[in-house]
């Protein structure tokens, strides 16, 4: 996925850093693609696979949502802590 967040790649080029074979790898894309965060186009024997624009954007939002409870936890937290153990001068 980071990767392809920079430009569509072709599969070879994908499998290159991993040590698992070609079919493998397929199979994982295919996931991908089933869900939505990428496509693939072939052309004759090479298969191009791109991000789609937007796929991430549910998660983000999801995200950003759970950031924000964790925050005000956080701040909770510091203001006890400061409450309970004063810092020395």
């Amino acid at each position: 996925m980071e990767r392809l967040a920079k430009s569509p790649a072709v599969v070879t080029e994908l499998a290159a850093p991993f040590p698992m074979a070609l079919p493998s790898l397929m199979q994982h894309l295919r996931i991908l693609e089933s869900s939505g965060l990428v496509t693939s186009q072939k052309a004759g024997r090479v298969r191009t696979v791109s991000l789609l624009p937007g796929a991430l954007d549910v998660l983000h939002l999801w995200l950003g949502e759970q950031r924000t409870p964790g925050e005000r936890q956080a701040d909770r937290l510091g203001i006890h802590l400061a409450r309970t153990h004063p810092e020395e001068p």
